[in-house]
């Protein structure tokens, strides 16, 4: 039950918050709620995507699908293309893998398709730093960020690209907790770069990537569809963390640890015991926030307010596959998560590390290994269609040797309507497996996307968003029509 997002490169509003430093243009004021996706993934029904990896750490996607995962302790990249099994395409050099230490976090650059860049974090035997390198030459691997304090713990770790194209990265204390309130310190930050490395000039300091303070150990970065900020962070002893992050903003560590309502700090969004989470990885599925936990052994999902605040967060997969070291939305729809039970403080099953992967509610799984064309046959009614010419269809693709995925984004600019049907017939042998967020029959060529029973309304300028995984050989060309309710929609 939910529709996939896009996020699109937004102008985001200023906004004030931290000690002794200035705001900068980079947060939108808060709005109102977008009801979009609420992060409903079926845990009955996993898919296996890997196994047998020593400490899994980084995730991240390639445009065609394909996910790059790192292992802390052995330095390697691996690729897993869709439906196949890992491939080794890279080893970084330098890695010194000691305690939390060792190759961290992933990142693909927002414009790979131009510079074929990939980002990796990783600790060397003198400090923490980032490097970029691309797929076609892994061995020449160019630092675009060094001198971070390294420790055998509090490392932080993970970077991932904002809504804003810019480069964040979550830095661990390095175990001094003195680094996390010293403004000249990089350490017990959130970092703010450039793709290249360098300094935006709306940082909320002048020439310094420090974009929030006050921070132990962060490991989960994930942004919301209005490009907020949010980030889990590890606590000590008492309290573990969700932050609703500001440019600027103090966070309170070591001063305070979890709530205190202290004027001088910002509070927490939510917080666990430490038994509860020791939270790592996060994502965002529409006003979800998605937060893996390793000593807590679950995954947590964390309501959304859409103003920067949360909900009551519940607890899912507890126990069931260890320490949960980092969750993604995947391209193909899927929620993939990481098991990190090889880390010296997990028990390993006979299969770990893993990577399993969580369909959305709605959709019929097929296997990682090869997929089987599904038919799904449900059809809601369909209602007032629109005026003639009073739609439009982006079909979106990310696409591989023999399959692809579509994102398809329908636009109503005529009336509103309740309930909704898109036809089009594919120009080749193209031939769909799943789909989400619609209910999707094919015969032959001709496809039928109808609504699912949460987005049959589509109010006038609003949008229903939806996706499916197809098979194909040959060429691939978008389909030349689509129809809304019978009605032509114009192709953007």
């Amino acid at each position: 039950m939910r529709t996939r997002i896009v996020l699109a490169l937004v102008a985001l509003g200023a906004t004030v918050g931290g000690a002794g430093l200035a705001a900068a243009a980079t947060v939108p004021a808060a709005g109102p709620i977008t009801t979009l996706a609420n992060g409903n993934f079926d845990w009955t029904r996993p898919q296996t995507a890997a196994t047998g990896l020593t400490v899994p750490w980084g995730l991240a996607f390639l445009p065609d699908g394909s996910a790059l995962v790192s292992e802390r302790n052995s330095a390697r990249v691996l690729r897993i293309p869709p439906g196949q099994q890992p491939q080794q395409v890279a080893t970084i050099n330098g890695v010194s893998a000691t305690g939390e230490a060792g190759l961290l976090g992933l990142a693909v650059s927002p414009t790979y398709g131009q510079d074929g860049f990939v980002y990796a974090y990783f600790t060397s035997a003198s400090d923490n730093r980032i490097v970029r390198f691309t797929l076609a030459a892994p061995q020449t691997q160019t630092p675009i960020l060094t001198g971070l304090a390294r420790a055998s713990i509090h490392d932080g770790g993970r970077i991932a690209f904002g809504p804003d194209g810019m480069l964040y990265a979550g830095v661990g204390d390095a175990g001094n907790t003195a680094n996390a309130q010293n403004p000249q310190s990089r350490n017990g930050k959130i970092l703010r770069m450039r793709p290249d490395g360098s300094t935006p000039p709306d940082n909320p300091t002048a020439g310094s990537l420090v974009y929030s303070l006050g921070h132990r150990n962060v490991q989960g970065l994930a942004w919301d569809s209005s490009g907020r900020l949010y980030a889990s962070e590890f606590g000590q002893n008492t309290w573990d963390e969700v932050n609703y992050i500001v440019p600027g903003g103090n966070y309170g560590w070591p001063t305070v640890e979890g709530r205190a309502g202290d004027s001088r700090f910002r509070d927490p969004i939510v917080q666990w015991t430490t038994a509860e989470a020791s939270p790592s990885g996060a994502a965002v599925d529409g006003n979800t926030l998605l937060v893996a936990a390793l000593r807590g052994t679950r995954l947590w999902q964390v309501p959304l307010n859409g103003s920067g605040g949360a909900g009551t967060p519940t607890a899912q997969l507890t126990g069931q596959y260890g320490r949960l070291r980092t969750v993604a939305v995947g391209p193909d729809g899927y929620l993939w998560v990481m098991t990190s039970n090889r880390d010296g403080r997990g028990t390993p099953a006979a299969t770990d590390d893993r990577i399993l992967r969580f369909p959305p509610v709605g959709t019929v799984p097929t296997s990682t290994a090869s997929p089987v064309p599904t038919v799904i046959t449900t059809s809601p009614p369909v209602t007032t269609p629109p005026p003639a010419g009073a739609c439009s269809v982006s079909y979106q693709l990310n696409q591989w040797s023999n399959g692809f995925t579509a994102n398809v984004t329908v636009t109503n600019n005529g009336g509103a309507i309740n309930g909704w049907a898109l036809t089009w017939s594919f120009a080749g042998n193209q031939q769909i497996t799943n789909a989400w967020n619609s209910t999707v029959t094919q015969s032959g060529t001709a496809v039928t996307a109808r609504n699912a029973s949460w987005n049959a309304s589509i109010p006038a300028g609003g949008t229903a968003n939806f996706g499916f995984q197809a098979t194909y050989s040959g060429t691939n060309a978008r389909p030349a029509e689509f129809r809304l309710n019978n009605t032509v929609c114009t192709a953007t």
